[in-house]
């Protein structure tokens, strides 16, 4: 979805808490999304405009909650280092994702009625 649709859409976009120890949102996915793409933490950091260490510990955080890491990295050298999701930052992102489009197509009717709203004068 690009950002403009975004920004004249009405969606929602799910913060969830699983356990004590685990909170997922749409900055933590966004994150492992541009991990994904550029295959660098420091790069997706500087593409959503994150400081790295930021970025670094969202990225610990998931690591600590779900007890394993959800981004492998690997250290710099001659060909440079690079990060990559796991196994497991893949499903969580594909499982967000289904969330997110299984909420929006489920509130709709809601969604639409908020958006009639914003644009309506005050009365």
């Amino acid at each position: 979805m690009t950002s403009k649709k975004k920004a004249s859409a009405v969606l929602l976009r799910p913060r969830l808490y699983i356990g004590p120890a685990i909170a997922i949102g749409p900055g933590k996915i966004d994150l492992l999304r541009a991990v994904a793409d550029t295959r660098s933490i420091a790069a997706a950091a500087r593409s959503l405009g994150l400081p790295y260490k930021r970025a670094w510990l969202l990225i610990d955080s998931l690591n600590a909650g779900f007890g394993r890491p959800v981004v492998d990295t690997t250290t710099g050298g001659k060909g440079g280092g690079g990060a990559c999701l796991t196994p497991l930052g893949q499903r969580i992102v594909a499982a967000y994702d289904a969330l997110e489009r299984r909420l929006n197509a489920e509130a709709v009717p809601e969604l639409e009625l908020l958006r009639e709203l914003a644009k309506r004068p005050a009365t």
